[in-house]
């Protein structure tokens, strides 16, 4: 978006932001309606900039403060989550995580897995098993829509056994 913003605009996303604060816009749909109609911005590079002058997008907050904020009022689930990354962890010295707004990716080559905590009372994991049948507990995708392929709903650190893990190994295996 940055890149683009620049060949559209001629000019750099701090140009954009140092316009914005100048103007002092603070609440997101007015700087996207001003630069709409001030500068002629489509809504995309419009949202895109609103969301750097605020600092609201993801990019914009660590990842510390990002899952901190997953788990603000589900801290319940966090024992959870700790242990699902220990599992992880382990499966390889390539595996990175990214924290989103929402969840935490999993990543090898490509994002093998899921983690969001779904509701105050279940973490929702999912897992890319291309091909693999779904069965009770390794259910179809659901909300993850083509991010993933499958979907395990978690409750209790018990949950976290070992057909789990073996499925988080094959999820490895198959991003590499």
């Amino acid at each position: 978006m940055e890149k683009g913003l620049i060949e559209k605009t001629g000019k750099s996303l701090n140009h954009w932001i140092g316009i914005v604060h100048k103007a002092k816009l603070e609440k997101h749909k007015i700087i996207i309606d001003y630069l709409k109609s001030e500068h002629g911005f489509t809504y995309g590079f419009a949202n895109f900039v609103a969301l750097k002058a605020r600092k609201a997008d993801a990019a914009s907050i660590s990842d510390t403060d990002l899952v901190k904020n997953q788990y603000t009022g589900k801290e319940n689930l966090k024992p959870i989550y700790e242990k699902l990354l220990s599992k992880l962890e382990v499966l390889g010295n390539d595996v990175t995580k990214a924290a989103k707004k929402d969840s935490v990716s999993i990543v090898r080559k490509k994002q093998f897995a899921l983690i969001k905590p779904a509701t105050k009372t279940r973490i929702d994991l999912g897992l890319k098993l291309k091909g693999k049948p779904t069965t009770d507990r390794l259910e179809n995708s659901g909300p993850f829509g083509s991010m993933c392929t499958h979907r395990v709903r978690l409750t209790d650190l018990a949950d976290i056994d070992n057909e789990l893990v073996s499925w988080l190994q094959e999820a490895y295996q198959k991003a590499g």
